[in-house]
C-alpha cells in the first residue's frame, strides 16, 4: 500500500503538487533581517539599505510569485491565496520604493500629478500586469475574502502604516497573525488613542470604514469593531460602555506618508 502511495503521488502533474501552497521562506527571511522593531514592538522601520544590498533575493522571490499559475492559484485554501496576496502586495511595495531609494522621502514621491505610486502597473501577476491597486482593491478587498484586518497587514511604506512585521503571512497561522497585527496597531498610540471623551484613530478607519462595517465578526458598525479590541486600546469603563452603543465620538488622525525607514 506504501508503495502504491508513493508512485501515486509520483505520478501527480507538477502543477497539482505545487497547488498545495507556496513557499515564502525567502520573503520571511528578508523580513527578518530587514524589519526592525520599534514603540516596544507596537510599530516597525525598514532598512531600506539592507534590502537594497539583498536585492537579487527580493527579485527572485517575486518572480516565483509571478510564475504561478491562476488555476494554481485558485485550488489553494482560501487563507493560502490571501496570505500569498498580502505577502506580494508588500514585497512589491519594497521592490517599488526601491526603484528610487534612497532619493526619496515618502512613496508618494513615486508617483505623479496624473497617476498615484499604487495605480502604477509594473509587475505580472496570475498571467496580467498589476498595480498595488489591483492587489488590494481588486483581488483583496472586491474578493471572496471579507477580512477587514487585512489592512493592519498590508503596508504602504509610510510612518502611518500599520507596521511591516518582521515575518511572512502563511495560510496556516493567518488568523493569528492577522489578529495580533491588528492588536499591535491599535495598541500604537501615537495613531490610535482615547483623548478625554474622544476616540481618535487612524485615517485608515475613515477611508475603509464600510469594510469594518459589513458583518465582520458580528460587527455592523465601527464603533462597535473598535470595541473589541478595547484593551489594545486601553478603553474600560464608562468610554467602553459608550462606545459600544455607538455614541463615542470618534475624530480622525492625520496620516503620515514620510517613508518607514530606519534611522
Amino acid at each position: 500500500m506504501r508503495w502504491i502511495t508513493v508512485c501515486v503521488l509520483l505520478t501527480l502533474p507538477v502543477s497539482r503538487v505545487a497547488a498545495e501552497s507556496f513557499d515564502h521562506s525567502a520573503w520571511d527571511e528578508l523580513l527578518k533581517r530587514s524589519v526592525v522593531a520599534v514603540q516596544d514592538g507596537k510599530g516597525t522601520q525598514v532598512n531600506y539599505d539592507g534590502l537594497v544590498a539583498e536585492r537579487q533575493k527580493l527579485d527572485a522571490y517575486l518572480a516565483k510569485t509571478s510564475g504561478v499559475a491562476q488555476r494554481d492559484f485558485d485550488a489553494w485554501p482560501s487563507a493560502e491565496r490571501l496570505a500569498f496576496l498580502i505577502n506580494t502586495y508588500n514585497a512589491r511595495t519594497v521592490q517599488l520604493v526601491l526603484t528610487k531609494y534612497p532619493g526619496l522621502a515618502s512613496i508618494k514621491d513615486l508617483g505623479s500629478f496624473l497617476q498615484s505610486p499604487w495605480k502604477k502597473r509594473f509587475f505580472e501577476l496570475l498571467g496580467a500586469t498589476r498595480s498595488l491597486d489591483d492587489i488590494e482593491h481588486g483581488m483583496i478587498r472586491a474578493g471572496s475574502y471579507h477580512e477587514p484586518r487585512i489592512h493592519f497587514a498590508v503596508n504602504c511604506a509610510s510612518i502611518g502604516c500599520p507596521a511591516l512585521r518582521a515575518e511572512a503571512f502563511t495560510g496556516e497561522r493567518l488568523t493569528a497573525q492577522l489578529d495580533a497585527a491588528a492588536r499591535d496597531f491599535l495598541a500604537d498610540h501615537s495613531r490610535n488613542r482615547l483623548s478625554g471623551q474622544v476616540l481618535e484613530v487612524s485615517s485608515i478607519f475613515k477611508w475603509y470604514r464600510e469594510d469594518f462595517e459589513k458583518g465582520w465578526g458580528g460587527f455592523t458598525s465601527l464603533s462597535q469593531f473598535l470595541a473589541s479590541y478595547a484593551e489594545a486600546l486601553g478603553i474600560s469603563g464608562t468610554a467602553l460602555e459608550t462606545l459600544k452603543k455607538n455614541e463615542l465620538e470618534i475624530d480622525f488622525l492625520d496620516y503620515d506618508w514620510n517613508l518607514n525607514r530606519t534611522k
